[in-house]
């Protein structure tokens, strides 16, 4: 019987269940011999209550340690030795605590051969419903023992993250324990009230029943209402914590992380898995320990209303546990398909309505509208499928439940009859019952939440222990930098293709003060070039030099700070001009924001807006043009006092008058080290040395007119820009 959890029809199984069965055969027979030689010696000394409480535990014991011999010496796992233990110490447990409750009870006979048979059945009826409640791995499964040793790692680490929140908690478990006491004693103070309302009425007697009745009623709705709001309290700061660690941790990832890993992905960890991660704890914890106190407490009085109907009532519980546990299986698989639509639909959502222009312009509005109904769809049919699963079970739960009162109610007439019941303590029995079966279903409910918030912990701390890609930052603030930058030999590739490089053995040197120019066909290298000079990638092969020291040894922001780009369609932050412009700084004060605009040419056209420097650029920049935003973006890169400048065709919004403003801070005359990605001839013109990248390598390196007087891929490019010049004007 206890070893019915472990067979799945796969012939190893059933080779284990007929193990088990033949040890579970030899244990009884032996128990039973024990039990003749035992009974033949007390019958022999007289009557087998003499000795009371300490003979029938002395007698427990005596069984267990030899029937726990017996098993030891059979091919017999932890199953077998925790029924023996509760097949031999179940009766002596039962009578110390009806001895606690009705002392008097001691005198009848305590060794019954119909109720040892009883305890014998409720025995294994017991581990089953705990195998079936927590089942463990067996021998030889050594993937479902290493999964369960994984989750309980898992779950005391996020035990161990709500050490801020002990005093919550600690002040939360006490409320949880007064509830509890005064939840526990409710029905059996109502069945107080129902006795003395039906056998000779005292008044005094029913007001003090009353009286306690109601103490206990507002005593559980005050610490009860207490320990909800101390536990969603700690909840709210635990999400607090892990979303704060857990982003930090995000935003440090290589830029290869997030080309690799989706947002939706992102988003769903720190919203939806951080708020389950925190349930283990805040809300699971709660509900565990309030149905285990609970549970203990209602079968203590359950036992001392009627040993025969809490017997009874035992042979619900392992048929409901088997329910609900089948029941949370399937929960848990249909579970991560919801979370898996729902990512999938936010960031199918978000991605359309975010690129709308786009969507719009290429007249997708259909087919974006049909994969966002595919997806509900979808969504839809997992949700059809639990609430079918859900109804099913609820159906078998009623039929057991409904069944078990019926010969609960059969019975409790006899004893009723007999007089060793009261209507009153039906009525407590009955409400404890319900209670049981409540919490039973809540502390099977809670345990397999608890595995789902433990698979989202997994989750979130799979991102949380994930350390960058690249060489950690170093601590190299340099009072002054030149601005002198050398590509040595640096051979790169992206980490979604690595068998095709996007440099080879590139080197390559910017000069201080001077405007560097890189040109070539589309895919040459110039933006590799560009990611890795702001160190977004680390070369496989060579390193980049600023003065000599290797990016990666100095202070990330540090390095950001002089070293600043400028690209073809910059990023503007919903909110202020001032606020894009100090971006990333925090200590820039409203005159270099002035000064930074002056040079950007930026702050006439910034006066005549609405709020001046305070107006909001809304959603990307929307509400300026695209020569505002990308004058609004040389301002966010010269506010920073750069000695490295990056223009990735930085004015190629901007018309021929604000192109030629520019040209004095294009120039290198102010003392940055300028590096112009640029197929405007009059910018590569004017530039001090141009490079000519094509297929990841180095073609011609020169000033304009060696280039030319080269006649090789420059000037065959020039050309040819110079003929689209000329037919598009």
């Amino acid at each position: 019987m206890c070893w019915c959890s472990i067979t799945s029809g796969t012939p190893g199984k059933t080779r284990m269940l007929g193990t088990g069965m033949r040890v579970y055969m030899v244990v009884l027979f032996c128990d039973l011999a024990l039990w003749g030689v035992l009974w033949g010696w007390v019958c022999i000394q007289g009557s087998p209550n003499n000795g009371g409480l300490t003979w029938l535990w002395a007698l427990g014991g005596l069984r267990w340690a030899v029937l726990h011999m017996v098993s030891m010496m059979t091919p017999s796992g932890p199953v077998v030795h925790r029924w023996v233990a509760t097949h031999c110490l179940l009766w002596p447990i039962f009578w110390s605590s009806r001895a606690m409750l009705q002392p008097e009870t001691l005198n009848d006979t305590i060794l019954r051969p119909a109720g040892l048979a009883l305890v014998t059945v409720s025995a294994a009826a017991a581990c089953l419903f705990w195998e079936l409640t927590f089942p463990e791995a067996q021998a030889g499964d050594l993937g479902k023992e290493e999964k369960k040793q994984q989750a309980k790692a898992l779950f005391f680490r996020v035990v161990r993250y709500s050490r801020p929140d002990i005093l919550h908690l600690g002040t939360a478990f006490l409320f949880l324990t007064l509830a509890v006491i005064c939840e526990t004693f409710i029905p059996y103070a109502t069945g107080n009230v129902i006795d003395i309302l039906g056998s000779k009425y005292e008044h005094n007697s029913f007001l003090w029943a009353i009286g306690i009745m109601g103490i206990l009623s507002v005593g559980s709705a005050v610490c009860s209402g207490m320990r909800g709001g101390l536990f969603m309290c700690s909840l709210s700061r635990l999400n607090m914590r892990m979303r704060h660690m857990l982003f930090h941790n995000l935003v440090q990832q290589e830029i290869s992380f997030f080309e690799v890993i989706k947002p939706g992905d992102l988003a769903s960890r720190l919203q939806s898995d951080t708020n389950m991660m925190g349930l283990s704890v805040a809300m699971n914890v709660n509900v565990l320990l309030r149905s285990t106190v609970k549970t203990v407490g209602m079968l203590v009085l359950m036992v001392g209303i009627s040993w025969q109907l809490t017997l009874l009532t035992c042979v619900e519980m392992p048929l409901l546990a088997a329910l609900q546990n089948t029941y949370n299986t399937y929960c848990q698989a249909v579970s991560q398909q919801l979370q898996d639509c729902k990512a999938r639909a936010k960031e199918l959502a978000g991605s359309t309505v975010g690129q709308i222009r786009t969507v719009r312009s290429c007249g997708a509005d259909s087919s974006e509208v049909y994969r966002y109904e595919e997806t509900l769809l979808e969504m839809h049919r997992v949700h059809s499928n639990k609430g079918i699963a859900s109804a099913v079970h609820l159906l078998l739960r009623r039929i057991v439940t409904i069944t078990v009162k019926v010969g609960m109610l059969f019975y409790s007439r006899q004893l009723i009859t007999l007089n060793k019941l009261t209507i009153g303590s039906l009525l407590a029995f009955v409400l404890y019952q319900k209670d049981m079966v409540s919490n039973l279903k809540s502390l099977i409910y809670a345990f397999g939440s608890m595995l789902n918030s433990v698979g989202a912990a997994a989750k979130v701390f799979k991102y949380l222990d994930r350390k960058p890609n690249q060489k950690e930052a170093g601590s190299l603030e340099p009072a002054h930098l030149e601005g002198c930058v050398d590509f040595r030999d640096v051979t790169f590739s992206y980490p979604s293709q690595p068998e095709k490089p996007a440099l080879k053995g590139v080197s390559l040197t910017l000069q201080p003060g001077k405007v560097t120019a890189l040109v070539g066909p589309s895919g040459g290298g110039k933006t590799s070039c560009v990611s890795l000079l702001k160190r977004l990638y680390e070369p496989q092969v060579g390193e980049v030099l600023l003065d000599g020291q290797p990016l990666h040894l100095y202070q990330h922001s540090y390095l950001h700070r002089k070293v600043a780009i400028v690209s073809q369609n910059p990023v503007l932050f919903s909110g202020s001009v001032k606020g894009n412009i100090q971006y990333g700084l925090q200590d820039c004060t409203m005159e270099r924001v002035v000064v930074a605009a002056v040079k950007a040419n930026a702050h006439d056209f910034i006066c005549k807006l609405e709020d001046g420097y305070n107006t909001d650029v809304g959603e990307c920049g929307e509400q300026l043009s695209a020569g505002q935003k990308q004058c609004v973006a040389i301002a966010r890169a010269l506010v920073r006092d750069p000695c490295v400048l990056i223009l990735d065709e930085a004015t190629s919004s901007m018309d021929t008058n604000m192109q030629q403003a520019m040209q004095e801070v294009l120039s290198g005359k102010v003392g940055q080290t300028v590096l112009v990605v640029a197929h405007h001839l009059q910018t590569v013109e004017k530039a001090h040395h141009i490079i000519f990248l094509e297929d990841g390598a180095v073609v011609e390196e020169g000033t304009d007119k060696e280039l030319m007087a080269l006649r090789g891929r420059y000037h065959r490019l020039k050309e040819k820009l110079f003929e689209q010049g000329s037919s598009g004007s």
